[in-house]
This record gives C-alpha cells, sequence and structure tokens, in this order.
C-alpha cells in the first residue's frame, strides 16, 4: 500500500501563548513547536497499516522551513519519505485553500490511502482531511480510531456519541481522518533518527502546484480568554444544600 499522512506543525501544548502587536495572531518567535496531536495518530495508523501489508508512507507538510523539523521527526519514526510545500502564508489561507494544496501535491503520486488527523490543535477547523477527499475525489470516513485491511479494500473502526463505535467497510484509494487515542504512539529510535538525514524530502512551492498565493481568510482580532471566578454559597440543611449542589452539578456542571 503506498499511504500518504498529511500532517501539520503546530504550537506545543504547554507553550505560554502571547498575542502579537497588530492583535491579529500569536507572537511565534519564541514558540516550541511540535506535530499536531492527531496528525501523530494518522502516522501511526499508516506505520502500523505498512509493517502488516508492506508498501510505503509518504509524509506530506505544508508550511514555511521550520516545518521541516516535524518532518524529520515524522520519518525518524518511521516514513520513507516526505513532501514539504514551502508556504509562508499558512495562516492566511481557510481549510478549502490548504486542501488545495495538499491535493496538488498528492496527485501525482496516486496512493492508495490518505489519512489526516480529524482536527488541528491551533485553529481546530475539522474541515482540511475531509475537503481534501471531496477534491481527490476519494471516499471518505472521519473520527477513525483504527484501521485493517480486508481484501481489496479496508475496514475502519469509527467513535460515535456516548461510547458508541461504528465499523465500515470502504473501497480502496480512500482518505480517512484519524480520531487521537486509537493507537500507542511510538518514539522515533536513534537508529531512526541517522536513517532520516537521509531519506529524501521533496520541496515544493504553491506556485509550482500552481496555486495562486491569495489570502482567503482574515483574522480581525484574536483575544486570550477571559478568567473568570464565581462563588455561590449554597444555603439550608445539610440536606437541602447536598440536594441543591447535586443540582447544579448535573445541570449546570455536567459533572454528573
Amino acid at each position: 500500500m503506498k499511504i500518504v499522512v498529511a500532517i501539520k506543525q503546530v504550537p506545543e501544548r504547554d507553550a505560554p501563548v502571547r498575542i502579537d502587536a497588530a492583535g491579529r495572531w500569536i507572537e511565534e518567535a519564541d514558540l516550541q513547536w511540535a506535530l499536531n496531536e492527531s496528525d501523530a495518530y494518522a502516522l501511526e495508523e499508516a506505520l502500523q497499516l505498512k509493517e502488516q501489508h508492506g508498501g510505503e508512507v509518504i509524509v506530506l507538510s505544508a508550511g514555511p522551513e521550520r516545518v521541516g523539523s516535524t518532518i524529520r521527526e515524522a520519518l525518524a519514526k518511521g516514513a520513507d519519505r516526505a513532501i514539504h510545500v514551502d508556504c509562508d502564508d499558512l495562516g492566511q489561507r481557510d481549510a478549502l485553500a490548504v486542501a488545495r494544496l495538499l491535493s496538488a501535491a498528492i496527485q501525482p503520486d496516486s496512493p492508495d490511502l490518505v489519512l489526516t488527523g480529524l482536527q488541528s490543535d491551533d485553529l481546530g477547523y475539522g474541515q482540511t482531511g475531509v475537503i481534501l477527499a471531496e477534491l481527490l475525489g476519494l471516499p471518505h470516513a472521519s473520527l477513525i480510531l483504527h484501521v485493517e485491511k480486508s481484501g481489496s479494500g479496508i475496514t475502519v473502526k469509527r467513535e460515535l456519541e456516548e461510547g458508541w463505535f461504528q465499523n465500515i467497510e470502504l473501497p480502496l484509494p480512500a482518505a480517512l481522518t484519524i480520531q487521537s487515542g486509537g493507537a500507542k504512539l511510538r518514539y522515533a529510535t536513534l537508529m531512526g533518527i541517522k536513517r532520516a538525514k537521509t531519506k529524501e524530502i521533496r520541496r515544493l512551492t504553491a506556485a509550482e502546484l500552481g496555486i495562486a498565493a491569495q489570502a482567503s481568510i482574515t483574522l480581525d482580532r484574536i483575544a486570550l480568554p477571559q478568567k473568570q471566578k464565581t462563588t455561590q454559597i449554597l444555603t439550608g440543611t445539610a440536606q437541602e444544600t447536598a440536594a441543591a449542589l447535586v443540582e447544579k452539578l448535573k445541570f449546570e456542571v455536567r459533572a454528573l
């Protein structure tokens, strides 16, 4: 199987975030960057399929030069080669525009399977993978926890609401968006890190892919969430206050 995994570099989850001077984006200068969580699970699913059935895993990422460190991490974990779409204006492209970039980069390889994470940790649109499937003209399923090869197609396990799951079959080629938590993530070994230095990273630009460089989304202003603290004092007998507390936990906090 030839599998393409689209990955994104995002700020580390615990990184302190500051708004830039213009108030339209975060200050990126001092940030630490990491592989998007659900994309890491998509990569793991691809590597497991390769180990079971053979083939090739290609990682694809769009973004500025710094994205190279995340691509090399994916190569060190076991991906065979990579495609880097060099793009400094990724934040100004909406999900459709990003999907067009990825689609144009994927098409020459004609993969059997295209995997993306369910959503990115920074913007969280949850749309790019679905739009990508439509642009490629591939059958698609989302919220995937596990993929198995079955005959000429695949069987996937989807996570639904309230602990329900769904198993469905799809033909190949297909595109899937992968949910976090479906497998145990592997670490890059020392040997894998050494091998990654010799693996191919093909660099393309939006112009080479025939995609116009134009802003498709504008952020007018972003702000950090306001911290609020409220205190409620429940009065009455012990029985009355306990009943009132349970009611609030059930219907206001929804913790029960």
